[in-house]
């Protein structure tokens, strides 16, 4: 277990003491990216929940002016950082057996860059509690540092995870992520029959709403235009298994989208129905059953194409539910 604090140095202003702030130009190798990614780069082993607090309470700031975290940073901006002792009393190293199971999670090795088949239930990275993810675990196992994640997949999805070699690299896949330029496609197990008419769901999603205590996002016509492709694979007498396509990349697009028509992802604990989920786990269907299974986008005149396997666990869930095939028309 490690035990950490993060402690500002003396207050500003003081006679006689340090300033507790930093003071960080954005450069041609930051421009571009988000407040909150830039600070975790800068600021190792601090929490990510941590950040977003400075970040909400004003104690960072860009060019003197309070800013969201996902503001992206121009070159030349000034960001106001406290300057964060961060002290641990135990070894940070990642156990050989997680860091074994990440490697053996690789299903393409470029020169530029990863793509993991992410197991569910691993983090792809620390804080909120933890004190490792998988790209602790790929850099320790690659000896290798400078390995950036390219996008984010939850804790409890599995499937394609993007890992850039270095800063460059992955600001270059970011950005094919913003331009909607990398294909993904996911698939998921929801409860009930999905009606054979719901092709498409175009609903704006709205981040950060609190229910009870916890952030949720939530369809409503003041947030961000989000649509998603719907078809059905095979079905069953109680849940359907879907093969979906993102034109957009919201925090928690595809689960949201699913309630929205009424039939949750199986297994989302916050989206989902408490009661089906109980009946679920009874059938021994314990996990968020949301697997990202296909990257495909183009790379130095390349088309790179890679698909991720649904594990055991998957397969047997499909199973036991008695899932047939649909033909495609």
């Amino acid at each position: 277990m490690n035990d950490r604090t993060y402690k500002p140095t003396p207050e500003t202003g003081v006679a006689g003491a340090t300033s507790k702030f930093r003071h960080e130009t954005v450069c041609q190798n930051t421009v571009g990216q988000r407040v909150d990614n830039f600070l975790i780069r800068l600021c190792p082993g601090v929490p990510r929940s941590h950040l977003y607090q400075l970040i909400r309470t004003g104690k960072i700031l860009v060019d003197g002016k309070r800013v969201k975290q996902t503001r992206k940073l121009q070159i030349g901006e000034k960001v106001r950082v406290p300057v964060l002792e961060n002290r641990s009393t135990a070894n940070k190293s990642v156990p050989d057996r997680l860091a074994k199971a990440v490697g053996d999670s690789i299903l393409l090795e470029h020169e530029d860059f990863f793509v993991l088949n992410k197991p569910a239930g691993l983090a792809v990275h620390g804080g909120s509690g933890l004190a490792f993810g998988l790209i602790d675990a790929l850099r320790q196992l690659q000896a290798d540092k400078k390995l950036e994640l390219s996008h984010r997949l939850d804790r409890a999805t599995s499937g394609c995870l993007l890992v850039g070699r270095n800063l460059k690299v992955n600001r270059e896949l970011q950005n094919l992520f913003r331009v909607r330029q990398i294909d993904k496609h996911y698939v998921a197990l929801v409860d009930g029959i999905w009606p054979a008419d719901c092709r498409q769901v175009s609903a704006p999603l709205l981040k950060n709403v609190s229910h009870a205590g916890e952030r949720r996002v939530v369809v409503d016509p003041a947030g961000q235009p989000a649509n998603t492709h719907f078809a059905i694979s095979a079905t069953g007498n109680e849940a359907t298994l879907m093969d979906i396509q993102l034109d957009t990349g919201r925090t928690h697009q595809i689960r949201v989208h699913a309630r929205h028509i009424g039939h949750c992802v199986i297994g989302d604990e916050r989206y989902g129905n408490n009661k089906r989920n109980a009946r679920y786990k009874r059938l021994g269907l314990s996990r968020l059953f949301l697997h990202a299974s296909y990257l495909g986008f183009q790379w130095k005149g390349e088309r790179i194409i890679v698909e991720a396997p649904t594990d055991t666990t998957w397969d047997h869930a499909v199973q036991r539910l008695n899932l047939c095939p649909v033909k495609s028309t």
